[in-house]
C-alpha cells in the first residue's frame, strides 16, 4: 500500500489564541526537514482544522494552544476525525499545556504532547519517526 512523498502536515490554532509564533516557527521547521506544511493561521475552530486536513490529505495535524482550552479543543478534533472516518491522521501539539493533563489527553488520543522548550530538532524527529512511518523508507 506504500505511500509515498513527503510527510502532510496541517498545523493549526485552534480556538481564541492570538498567538501563532510558535506555530509558524514550528511549521517552518517541518517545512525544512522536507514536510509538506498547511499552516491554517489564527482562530480556526475544530471542524475547519478537520475540515483542512481530510481536503489536504494530512498525515497529522499539529495543534498549538495557549489558551487553556486544550482538553476542549483537543477532544473535539480528536471526535470529528472519528466520525469523518479520518482516525488515521494523526494529532499532535503543544503550548501552554500542565504536566497533569498530558497523560489525559494521550489517554484521549493525542500521539505526542510538546511543552515550551522543546526543540524544533525534537520535534522534527518525532514526527519523522511517529507520522507515516513509511514515508521516507
Amino acid at each position: 500500500m506504500g505511500v509515498t512523498g513527503p510527510i502532510r502536515v496541517v498545523v493549526a490554532k485552534p480556538g481564541l489564541d492570538g498567538h501563532d509564533r510558535g506555530a509558524k516557527v514550528i511549521a517552518r521547521a517541518l517545512r525544512d526537514a522536507g514536510m509538506e506544511v498547511i499552516y491554517t493561521g489564527l482562530h480556526q475552530t475544530p471542524e475547519q482544522i478537520v475540515d483542512t486536513a481530510i481536503q489536504e490529505d494530512a498525515d497529522a495535524i499539529g495543534l498549538s494552544i495557549l489558551s487553556g482550552a486544550h482538553n476542549t479543543l483537543f477532544a473535539k478534533v480528536l471526535e470529528l476525525l472519528k466520525e469523518r472516518d479520518a482516525e488515521d491522521i494523526k494529532v499532535f501539539g503543544g503550548g501552554i499545556i500542565p504536566e497533569a493533563d498530558i497523560a489525559p489527553l494521550k489517554e484521549l488520543g493525542v500521539a505526542e504532547i510538546f511543552t515550551p522548550g522543546a526543540t524544533t530538532a525534537a520535534i522534527v524527529t518525532w514526527v519523522n519517526a511517529n507520522v507515516r512511518e513509511s514515508a521516507g523508507a
